[in-house]
């Protein structure tokens, strides 16, 4: 595996799912982890509990990544816990599937203001705390960002800027030695996905059709993401890399 040993990380949304899935498998690699989560404390500090029982760092801070005051509070406390940063992983993400006329602005904001307006601010701060070796940023993305699911539009659409602003800021950043690419998972069984009703009745297409057979776990995502973060993937940057078991 990837060695993170003496590297410093923020995932934000890591109180459960794949953003607790990359926290402690960063952990694992050897890096010192921040647990950011917007409501679940309890969630973040059994992460952070399950990190330190098996001998790694972690610390969890609360903040709402579409807040700009709580995002520039969650690096001015990295900083004071931990020194420096070197990763930073936008996994904060919300969903609600529903057809265009249940859209409202209520909705278009809840999930725009996380999913896009969240990994911009979060970038921007972070620009001022990686130091003249560079870092990387890996954003979440999704499958469905070129492939949506019936009643998706609002999130598809958001997941759609998520590829998009990596893009743009991998070539906008890349002087500055940082890194930005984006993993877009497919159909990965989560707390979320159990309670959206993914994992059920006619969802279970996705994984019939999958090729590998099965959904995603969150440490399948969490793999790729150490390598991305790693100096193995030192000349890596502006990619979407898929991790969906071969499900287009």
């Amino acid at each position: 595996m990837s060695s993170l040993k003496g590297k410093v990380a923020i995932i934000t949304g890591a109180s459960k799912g794949i953003g607790a899935g990359i926290a402690k498998r960063f952990a694992a690699a050897g890096a010192d982890v921040v647990v950011n989560y917007a409501t679940s404390k309890e969630g973040a500090d059994a992460v952070v509990k399950q990190i330190k029982d098996e001998g790694g760092s972690a610390l969890a801070v609360q903040g709402d990544v579409g807040n700009a005051a709580d995002v520039k509070r969650l690096f001015e406390e990295t900083k004071t816990a931990f020194g420096k940063l070197d990763i930073l992983v936008n996994n904060a993400g919300t969903f609600k599937f529903e057809p265009l006329e249940a859209v409202t602005e209520e909705i278009f904001h809840w999930q725009f203001n996380t999913n896009v307006l969240g990994p911009i601010l979060t970038i921007q701060e972070s620009v001022k705390y990686f130091d003249k070796d560079g870092g990387s940023i890996i954003n979440i993305s999704s499958i469905a960002s070129v492939n949506p699911v019936l009643n998706s539009v609002v999130y598809a659409a958001s997941k759609s800027a998520v590829d998009a602003l990596t893009y743009a800021l991998a070539k906008e950043l890349g002087p500055k030695k940082i890194r930005v690419n984006a993993i877009a998972p497919g159909g990965v069984e989560t707390e979320g996905t159990h309670q959206a009703g993914i994992m059920d009745g006619p969802d279970k297409v996705m994984a019939a059709a999958t090729p590998l057979g099965r959904f995603g776990q969150p440490d399948d995502i969490a793999r790729v993401a150490v390598f991305l973060a790693s100096e193995d993937a030192s000349w890596v940057t502006g990619e979407r890399i898929t991790v969906s078991g071969g499900f287009k």
